[in-house]
């Protein structure tokens, strides 16, 4: 599952590689200067928005690659009956990252803690 981790000027997603190949995806660093929000989801499979492409869809199960809508890309990692974090960025390859986590609201406040000391 991926993870999103923190450091002082860094949010880094951490994909594993069943996720990198199924996905067609990289891992993600930018720095916290493009963050603009993080809040959590309680389903994220309701929460991908557009089309795959390209990436893995197994509808109601698991979604993973990038989803595409009219000039806004997402990062997607989501599976069933988990909440998702949701990560707004600006200036970067990707609009939003909307990743799985078994505690999403930690994740969103420790994202939201380190934009607070920015």
């Amino acid at each position: 599952m991926a993870t999103i981790e923190t450091t002082s000027g860094t949010l880094r997603v951490s994909l594993t590689r069943a996720e990198r190949v199924f996905g067609l995806l990289r891992d993600l660093e930018v720095p916290l200067t493009a963050v603009r929000s993080a809040t959590v989801v309680p389903d994220g499979i309701a929460a991908a928005r557009g089309l795959r492409a390209p990436g893995l869809g197994l509808p109601g199960l698991r979604l993973i690659g990038t989803w595409r809508r009219r000039g806004h890309r997402t990062l997607v990692s989501v599976r069933r009956g988990s909440p998702a974090v949701r990560v707004e960025l600006a200036g970067q390859r990707y609009d939003t990252v909307l990743v799985s986590s078994d505690d999403a609201a930690a994740v969103a406040a420790d994202v939201a803690a380190r934009l607070a000391l920015r």
